[in-house]
This record gives structure tokens, C-alpha cells and sequence, in this order.
């Protein structure tokens, strides 16, 4: 075997623990063979499945893995030999592609045997994913595959690998908390940063900077807006100087070995808007309603309608908090954009039905917002579904900080 650089790495008990929770959802599905297809795209959330199947990745490769129902596990990709033998003890059978994945995946289905097989493929767009109702194969891979093997059932498996992604391990609950750790050192590098008269694209490179420096992956999911009453974030900063009364949202996703947890955390310019500090009180008061409610059996959908009520409740009569209303956001971080989701936009049936179980993890952002719509205001954890309620990861107090303090 080659040696191994220095990375951290899940242990082979890891390994074997998915492969043993994938393989009997295989069987129970009549399963030969699952094709995990490669694609980095959505900061390589795409391809999060051969990930974890593998434990190749990190970056932006293009990685593709073929996953029998028993026997060697092949990971694919571009230069595999000089990269992938040196970072993960998982698979030894790592092959070459030269760009064409298709052609070695189909290469390692024949070997396999399974020309009128049932061939299970993740992102093959006829299931729903977290974010992908489209799916996330590349055409010409599925063309090649469908062109070799055309008498094979070719069967979309993304509800497989989602299922067993839903629920952790100890030891991916433990690089989710090293994830909000690192998330957590960044809000302080941002909170030192932002001064009047810095530029917005400083204080991102400084959120960047202290993530990194703290062993953050790239690539990293982390949208960013400044201004006096920005209700969204962009996808970068702007040029623009900040100015006192400023206040930065974003949402920051440490990469701990692909593992990303989030936290959402509004930042202000030395002095925190009067309406905010009011719609926080709410939004923590949901917060802490939902977090405790997150017990095995409890659905996404049930949780939506606790926050709308909570807020309900727990708004005052009178002043900028009054009538404020709530809204549910929150979606499973693991190796990847892990189900189950509820947004402000995706509320899809099938995802709003999935009940919580023990160890699920989850950025719980839930917002509260202001009658007239002018105010909105979010923070956010991630968090563990436990039998007692939800365990926070983070260690930062719940309010609004500032800058300048």
C-alpha cells in the first residue's frame, strides 16, 4: 500500500459500518451493483456519495465510484494513481479515467457481470434529491452506460445512499463538531475585522483565512452580504466599504474532512440595529422550541408548524418585534448537502414527511420576521437529534454581536 500523507481520516471500522448499511438497503432493493457518478459541482456536494464511499475526495476532483453488492469497491478518476493510494486506506482499487468516467464504469460492470443486472445509480433524476430534482449524472456518462449494458434495469438509488447518510456515527458527529469549531474561530476573525472603512471583500478573505488556517478543506460553501438591512445573502462580498451601523449575514461551512457544519451568525458594525435586537428575542425563543423538540418521531413538517406557533407566542404586543412571524429553516449537514430540507422556497412533501431519529444533524436556522416583511432576522446552529432534544455543536452564545466592542 502507499503511504499515507497526513490527513485526518474515519478508521476502517467507519468503512465497514456504511458499506454493512448500504449493502442490506442493496438486497432489500434487489441491488447489484450502485454507480456513485462523478460531479463537483455545488462545492463537490454533487459527489458527496462517492466520498462517502470511498474516502476519496477533497478539492474539486472529479471522482466516481462503483460499489458492488459484495467484493472490491472501485473509486475512478482523473491522475488516480499518484493521488488517491496516498490519502485514504478504504479502496485499493483505484482506476485511472482520463476524463471519460463512463467508459471505466462500464469497464467495471462487465467484470462485475452485471450486463442484465439491476444497476442502482445515485443522481439519475428520477428521484428527488436534497437540492437536485434534476438529478446530478452527466448525460454522456449515463449514455455510455445505457449504450454497453442495455438490457440491465437501471434503477435510481439516491433515496438509498440518503437514508443511510440521514443518521451518524460518533465519528462523523465528532468531525461535524470540529467543522463548527472552525466555523465558530472564523466569526470571531470576522468580528475583528469588520471596522468601518475596511472593504467587505477584506473581511470575507479574513473569515477564509481563519477557516483555513484551522484545517478547512476547500472548496467551502460561504455566502456573504453587508449593508444596513440585507434580507439575503449574494454569493460574495461586494467592493463596498462597510460603514457604522452595517450589518454582515452569511452562512459559513467549515470542510473537516468533507464533513460541513453551519452556522449563521449576523455580525454588526459596531452597533446593532434597534429592530433586530428586538426580532432576536423571538427567534431565540424558536429556536430553543424547536431544538428541544428535536426527538426521534417528530417530522420536519411538525417542527415547521411548532415554529409558526412559537412565534405566534412568543412575539410582544407592541414595539418592532410585534407580530412578528416565523419560518423554518433547516436541513441535514453531514458529507454533503444531507436531507432532510425545509427552506422558506423548498418544502417538498416527500421531505417535509421524514421523521427525525437519533443522531441525525441539522443547521437549525429557523427565522423570525417582522409584520411588515421589512426585517428579517436569522441565527443558526447545527445540531444533534438526541432521545432528551437537540444537542447544540457550536459554543457561541445565541445573540446578535458586533464589531468594534
Amino acid at each position: 500500500m502507499a503511504e499515507l500523507y497526513p490527513y485526518p481520516r474515519f478508521s476502517l471500522a467507519e468503512r465497514d459500518r456504511r458499506w454493512r448499511a448500504v449493502r442490506e438497503l442493496m438486497r432489500q432493493h434487489n441491488l447489484d451493483v450502485i454507480v456513485t457518478p462523478q460531479n463537483s459541482g455545488h462545492s463537490a456536494d454533487y459527489q458527496a456519495n462517492t466520498r462517502y464511499l470511498t474516502h476519496c475526495g477533497g478539492g474539486e476532483p472529479d471522482l466516481a465510484a462503483v460499489f458492488p453488492l459484495a467484493g472490491e469497491v472501485t473509486a475512478i478518476a482523473t491522475s488516480a494513481a499518484p493521488r488517491w493510494p496516498t490519502v485514504q486506506d478504504w479502496v485499493t482499487d483505484v482506476r485511472e479515467a482520463r476524463r471519460n468516467y463512463g467508459k471505466a464504469i462500464v469497464e467495471r460492470l462487465r467484470e462485475l457481470k452485471v450486463e442484465r443486472g439491476r444497476i442502482g445509480i445515485t443522481g439519475l433524476g428520477e428521484v428527488e434529491g436534497t437540492r437536485t430534482p434534476e438529478g446530478t449524472i452527466f448525460y454522456g456518462t449515463w449514455k455510455q452506460i445505457r449504450e454497453a449494458l442495455p438490457h440491465a434495469e437501471l434503477i435510481d438509488a439516491t433515496a438509498i445512499l440518503d437514508e443511510v447518510r440521514y443518521v451518524k456515527s460518533a465519528e462523523e458527529i465528532d468531525a461535524l463538531t470540529q467543522s463548527m469549531a472552525i466555523n465558530e474561530l472564523a466569526i470571531e476573525a470576522e468580528i475583528d475585522a469588520a471596522k468601518v472603512g475596511v472593504k467587505d471583500w477584506e473581511v470575507w478573505a479574513a473569515v477564509h483565512y481563519a477557516m483555513t488556517r484551522n484545517g478547512s478543506e476547500l472548496p467551502i460553501h460561504c455566502f456573504w452580504v453587508s449593508g444596513k438591512n440585507p434580507k439575503r445573502t449574494l454569493t460574495r462580498p461586494s467592493m463596498r466599504l462597510l460603514e457604522r451601523g452595517d450589518v454582515i449575514i452569511n452562512e459559513l461551512e467549515a470542510s473537516w474532512i468533507g464533513y460541513r457544519a453551519q452556522g449563521v451568525q449576523p455580525v454588526f458594525v459596531e452597533v446593532i440595529d434597534p429592530v433586530q435586537a428586538e426580532l432576536i428575542k423571538v427567534q431565540r425563543e424558536i429556536f430553543n422550541r424547536v431544538v428541544e423538540s428535536l426527538k426521534p418521531g417528530i417530522t420536519v413538517g411538525e417542527l415547521a408548524e411548532l415554529t409558526k406557533k412559537t412565534a405566534a407566542s412568543a412575539s410582544p404586543k407592541s414595539g418592532p418585534a410585534a407580530g412578528a412571524r416565523g419560518e423554518l429553516n433547516m436541513h441535514g449537514r453531514g458529507q454533503g448537502d444531507d436531507g432532510p430540507i425545509i427552506t422558506p422556497h423548498a418544502k417538498s412533501p416527500r421531505q417535509l414527511a421524514v421523521a427525525m431519529r437519533e443522531n441525525m444533524v441539522f443547521i437549525c436556522k429557523p427565522s423570525a420576521i417582522s409584520a411588515d416583511g421589512e426585517y428579517i432576522c436569522q441565527w443558526g446552529d447545527t445540531v444533534v437529534v438526541t432521545k432528551n432534544g437537540g444537542r447544540r455543536l457550536g459554543k457561541r452564545p445565541h445573540e446578535l454581536l458586533a464589531s468594534g466592542k
